[in-house]
């Protein structure tokens, strides 16, 4: 299944926070999707229109999963901790 191998992939030959690191990452990337593809389908046309529904519905999908698994592991979703990762994210980007 899509979710077992995503989990797999995620925790494979890394440490706790590492893990945590990438879920919070992840969330926040599938959160950008979502967000891009609603935009996106607030100006979609004809055929386009099928697709950002598509794209939304897989995005809040993944992100339910994803959130689920947060909260089961005890991983506070909130803004402190999303600014955290902002800012861990430009600071290694940067290395």
């Amino acid at each position: 299944m899509q979710e077992e191998f995503l989990l797999e992939r995620m925790i494979r030959g890394k440490t706790e926070e590492e893990q945590r690191i990438e879920l919070m990452q992840t969330i926040m990337d599938t959160k950008e999707k979502l967000k891009i593809a609603i935009s996106n389908f607030e100006y979609a046309e004809d055929e386009l229109i099928d697709y950002y529904i598509y794209q939304m519905k897989a995005n809040q999908a993944k992100l339910d999963y994803l959130i689920k698994l947060a909260k089961s592991k005890g991983i506070a979703l909130n803004r402190i901790n999303e600014l955290k990762m902002r800012t861990y994210r430009k600071n290694n980007m940067a290395v």
